[in-house]
């Protein structure tokens, strides 16, 4: 197949902005509660409708006071955390747009992006962030105000504008229409200088009602049960504002959680106890982690692989009972599924809150075996597939027909086609208007509406996409041998001692790759075998360790061809990291980035 297309659920409005939600939620359900936040004392309390529109119109009101005007950009540089919605929404209130930057940018990305969408005011998170803005501000001389959380601006921007009447900032409201600018995201990118994505607020809408609407079962899984979803994303990630726009929206209580350590974001999950949560495949893949090594500790991995094995056969049945191809799990298998479902499903289950029973993951690819795990174990993983251009996803798994290892079908509203070189272009009111100042770039990849993705993919019979690479990312060995490196680096990273693998070969005689290790992994590793903690640079040379590293990479040499598959390769004492410039903030590898800076370590899997 081509081409396909889902019609929109939701109708497109003609008038108003994303502010507008705020005002009308508070009007009609004002004790809902809207937000969940901590306190001084680290306690969760709760935020009604009323409440948060009185705290954006205070807001709004203060911005207008330290002059900010309809259609100024304000940078935003935090963690996630519940001031970023407030600013977010107190800035839409006034036709304002709202510019983020990633909290672990340079000074260099800062002053890029902060000049070259003309910001006048940055809000940053505290001193370190205040100093890197500084850094630059010599070379940003419309950049007037700048704004630090932890000084607590909020309160002081409440009092410098509670003399202005609530009817001026209707008045800005009302002024904005779905075809303005709500916010430039700019790309991560993983080669190459950051690009402005400008988003429309009509862009998030069409995309935010849509799943919404798609989702709506999924969100409130229990009737009268509090849809609710705690946010650890980071909200300078396309991804994570559009879960902001679609909980505010869709009604949904809304958390944030500005760490994705597992040390504060597990309590976190069981304090806040969510009906359903956003990632990416990272998240769902240290719960797994997790939960198998304490197993491991409790002497019980057996059993506990047992049960996994019992969770992904019981989700293969009812994923062909679905497609019709099949009667479900038998009695013998749903008798299994039952005992391991008290024993080991209701723990993972437990870690992530209690109450989570579905879940969306995008960013990057998942495994197909974690999505049929975490189905068996009663949390249901929509895999689905976006960009930045196109406010976040263009598909992803129906409720009701998940088909495990693909990114779904298109979201309602898109038209997903492939074109002869298996290109992904992508078409509806969720995609973006242009790039920012660069019409050449923008030329490259918006054809009367359609946007060429740049990545690789093909459609079943029944719609469902599958991503097969990425166009920039082809390797070309010296022979002349075309190779996509996500599927090898996938099943690599599979194994629990590795945090990361990267593919390289271009221009190269054979296919090698560098790997990492996740430290909490090998921790255990070494203990479960009576090993002594050693420094890194020892690790990476036992030979036990190696071993199996090796057995990782023959499981991913399965899946190719000889001549693609990884002849050499060598485990690295450090992760790949963001604050080194070799992840973007959604933790894709920067592959120029990582070769550059590993060039040695690559040369030499080529000698001799």
């Amino acid at each position: 197949m081509r081409e396909f297309t889902v019609p929109p659920l939701a109708t497109a409005p003609r008038v108003g902005g994303l502010a507008d939600s705020v005002y009308d939620n508070a009007a009609s359900d004002p004790g809902r509660t809207a937000l969940g936040r901590k306190d001084s004392a680290g306690q969760w309390e709760i935020v009604t409708a009323a409440q948060f529109r009185d705290e954006v119109m205070a807001l709004a009101k203060g911005l207008l006071a330290q002059g900010v005007r309809f259609g100024d950009r304000v940078g935003i540089m935090s963690r996630t955390r519940y001031e970023w919605t407030l600013f977010d929404y107190a800035l839409w209130s006034i036709g304002a747009q709202s510019i983020p930057l990633y909290p672990t940018s340079s000074a260099e990305q800062v002053f890029w992006m902060l000049h070259n969408a003309d910001v006048s005011a940055c809000l940053v998170e505290h001193e370190d962030h205040a100093m890197t803005v500084g850094s630059v501000v010599d070379r940003l001389p419309q950049l007037r105000k700048l704004w630090q959380l932890d000084a607590e601006p909020v309160a002081e921007l409440t009092a410098a504008g509670a003399h202005i009447d609530d009817e001026v900032v209707h008045r800005h409201r009302m002024a904005v229409t779905p075809e303005a600018t709500a916010t430039i995201i700019y790309t991560s990118g993983t080669t190459g200088r950051p690009k402005g994505c400008v988003i429309t607020h009509a862009n998030f809408m069409a995309e935010a009602d849509n799943i919404v609407m798609r989702y709506d079962k999924v969100f409130r899984s229990k009737p009268g049960d509090e849809a609710a979803t705690l946010l650890f994303l980071p909200l300078a990630h396309v991804f994570g504002r559009m879960v902001q726009v679609a909980a505010i929206r869709g009604r949904v209580k809304l958390g944030h959680q500005p760490e994705l350590a597992a040390r504060a974001l597990i309590p976190d999950l069981q304090a806040f106890r969510p009906t359903f949560i956003l990632a990416v495949p990272y998240i769902f893949e240290k719960v797994f982690a997790a939960a198998r090594r304490r197993a491991e500790a409790d002497g019980k991995v057996g059993p506990f692989d047992k049960a996994v094995d019992v969770a992904v056969r019981h989700a293969e049945a009812m994923e062909r009972k679905a497609f019709g191809t099949g009667s479900g799990p038998g009695a013998s298998l749903r008798m299994q599924h039952q005992i391991f479902d008290k024993l080991v499903y209701s723990k993972v289950r437990e870690a992530m809150g209690g109450r989570v029973r579905h879940a969306m993951s995008g960013g990057s690819a998942m495994e197909r075996r974690l999505g049929l795990f975490f189905a068996g174990a009663g949390v249901r993983i929509f895999e689905g597939y976006g960009l930045t251009e196109s406010t976040a996803a263009a598909t992803a798994n129906p409720p009701e027909r998940t088909r495990f290892g693909t990114v779904g079908t298109p979201v309602p509203g898109t038209t997903v086609h492939i074109a002869e070189d298996s290109e992904i272009w992508l078409y509806g009111g969720q995609i973006f208007q242009g790039y920012h100042n660069d019409p050449k770039s923008t030329d490259a990849v918006l054809h009367d509406g359609w946007f060429a993705t740049g990545d690789l993919g093909s459609l079943d019979e029944d719609g469902y996409l599958t991503i097969t690479g990425r166009k920039k990312e082809i390797l070309v060995t010296s022979g002349g041998k075309s190779v996509s490196p996500v599927s090898l680096e996938e099943r690599v990273r599979a194994h629990p001692l590795v945090a990361q693998c990267i593919v390289v070969g271009n221009d190269r005689p054979f296919i090698a790759a560098l790997v990492t290790l996740d430290p909490e992994a090998v921790a255990h590793w070494l203990t479960m075998r009576g090993k002594p903690e050693m420094p890194p640079t020892d690790l990476v040379r036992d030979p036990d360790l190696e071993t199996e590293i090796r057995r990782a990479v023959v499981a991913a040499n399965t899946l190719v061809s000889q001549a693609e598959s990884i002849r050499t390769f060598r485990i690295l004492a450090n992760q790949f990291s963001e604050e080194h410039g070799l992840l973007t903030p959604s933790l894709k590898l920067k592959r120029k980035a990582i070769e550059a800076a590993y060039a040695v370590e690559v040369d030499a899997l080529y000698r001799g």
